[in-house]
């Protein structure tokens, strides 16, 4: 088949051998589906893991998170916005703790 000559020998081994180009088609998109599952897995565990260290700053940390929670809307796992900005609070060092409480005292949301 002309499509598998294309396809990277990586790659190409992880899918089964099918005579069609449909059936082969789409036994490329369910092996991506539990790559999908594979790799929100991934973030979710790097997300909940993050915590804020002086080797970066404030600023990078919070982009990063959010960086990961967009990955994570993109394999249509939703995190709101209020719990994300609690989520990253909450993994500051504890010299942001004034902060923290100006935050959660602020009657605004």
């Amino acid at each position: 088949m002309l499509i598998k000559s294309h396809i990277h020998k990586g790659i190409r081994g992880s899918i089964p051998d099918c005579d069609k180009a449909k059936d082969f088609m789409k036994a490329i998109e369910e092996q991506f589906v539990s790559s999908d599952k594979a790799l929100a897995s991934t973030l979710m565990k790097k997300l909940s893991g993050m915590r804020h260290n002086s080797s970066k700053s404030v600023w990078g940390h919070i982009m990063e998170m959010r960086d990961i929670a967009a990955q994570l809307r993109t394999l249509k796992i939703e995190i709101s916005e209020s719990f994300l900005v609690h989520f990253i609070l909450n993994s500051l060092q504890s010299e942001y703790t004034p902060f923290k409480i100006s935050y959660n005292t602020h009657k605004e949301k």
